[in-house]
């Protein structure tokens, strides 16, 4: 590393490059500031497998309804988000096209139906269609599915063309951003005193970013940092998912022309085509600790697609990716300051444990951040506040309770 690098000085360092750090830095970025991303392998771990839908309604999941606020907010966010990053939509693979949500059999269209429910008392616009219409809207699907449900507001991007944008438009706006290097830990105003005002971030090549705000943004890794508050708990666990990618025949193409979201005998399976002429199908949901693609991940991902789409037999398998999203207790986000003793532990912000919903609330978390940053408060997002599950949690922070 160069001599000016060894001794970096920016106003705000990002510790983590996926999506969601990323994201952030384009934020601050915008706003005029300096910033540096901190990351070994930018856009390399959970943001490298994600399929990018951002399926605000369809993921809404029971006791999961304090979630839907951030979700639509963010999704709200994304035409301005993208239209900051480049002038065709194409380059970030951003498709305001719908999502249609299908069921295998009579069970699968139930439960469909009563989250349909659910979705309804949360003013969200779900409607219900026959066979015969969703046949219209994908001439491939198969005439068994038994149910079917058209969501407009739920779209997609890639988050891999999405991340590879920013880091260019970062260039393009004289950031030489990216740091290849593994974050050792927070570097204090006090060095004895990790409550005391964060001043920067340590390498593990020996080196040094200098910052007056340091997001924490790096996923699972957060909670291994070295330098956090002693009383501070980021309960973080790794939720696994394997996920494929196919290449469609030109003879079948378009494949679809929209996000197919499925239930097969009530599990889940989502089909995502890319501009490419490439399918995303995923994804499995797994905590048993192994970060391999799993022989029987791929079957199931493939038999349970094939019901659903049964053309999906004939595209080519060209890639079969696992990774770890980063999960918390009550499925938020961990998105705010900390607060200390006296108050918030000045220049730190934390920004991760997104779990599912890591690629939609990008441009969400990005605005919340640059806000803090700027001393504005948004108290609706109080409730997921990174320290909520620490000794010293704030007063009324809860994630309990009824429809948002």
């Amino acid at each position: 590393m160069s001599e000016r690098r060894a001794q970096r000085t920016v106003d705000v360092a990002v510790i983590g490059g996926g999506v969601i750090g990323l994201g952030i830095a384009w934020a601050v970025a915008q706003s005029g500031r300096t910033v540096a991303v901190i990351d070994p392998d930018p856009a390399g771990g959970a943001t490298f497998a994600a399929a990018g839908m951002l399926a605000a309604v369809s993921e809404l999941h029971y006791q999961e309804e304090a979630l839907l606020e951030l979700m639509l907010a963010s999704s709200n966010l994304y035409p301005g988000f993208i239209d900051s990053l480049a002038p065709d939509s194409y380059l970030t693979g951003y498709q305001r096209t719908r999502t249609l949500n299908v069921g295998a059999d009579a069970a699968d269209r139930q439960a469909l139906a009563d989250l349909r429910g659910v979705q309804v008392v949360n003013g969200l616009g779900v409607e219900a269609i026959t066979v015969r219409a969703a046949r219209v809207l994908e001439p491939l699907l198969s005439p068994q599915i038994s149910g079917a449900f058209v969501v407009e507001q739920d779209h997609q991007v890639d988050p891999r063309r999405l991340t590879e944008c920013i880091q260019l438009e970062l260039a393009r706006h004289g950031q030489d951003a990216v740091i290849r290097v593994q974050a050792s830990g927070l570097l204090h105003e006090n060095s004895a005193d990790a409550s005391s005002r964060v001043t920067g971030v340590a390498l593990f090549d020996g080196s040094t970013v200098t910052a007056t705000e340091v997001v924490v943004a790096n996923g699972l890794g957060a909670a291994a940092l070295g330098g956090l508050p002693e009383h501070l708990n980021l309960p973080l666990r790794p939720v696994y998912g394997d996920i494929l990618r196919l290449r469609v025949p030109e003879h079948l193409q378009p494949l679809l022309t929209c996000t197919v979201r499925g239930l097969v005998h009530g599990v889940p399976v989502y089909l995502v085509p890319r501009t490419d002429g490439t399918l995303v199908i995923g994804a499995t949901q797994r905590e048993d600790g192994s970060g391999v693609v799993s022989a029987g991940g791929v079957y199931q991902l493939l038999r349970d697609a094939q019901v659903l789409l049964p053309a999906v037999s004939e595209l080519e398998l060209i890639e079969t990716t696992a990774r770890a999203r980063p999960g918390t207790p009550d499925n938020a986000p961990l998105l705010g300051r900390v607060g200390g003793a006296d108050g918030d532990i000045s220049g730190l912000i934390v920004a991760t444990g997104f779990f599912r919903h890591g690629v939609l609330l990008t441009p969400v978390a990005a605005e919340h951040c640059l806000q803090l940053i700027e001393g504005i408060a948004d108290d609706r997002w109080r409730a997921f506040r990174p320290d909520r599950f620490s000794s010293r949690a704030p007063a009324s922070v809860s994630l309990k309770g009824g429809h948002s």
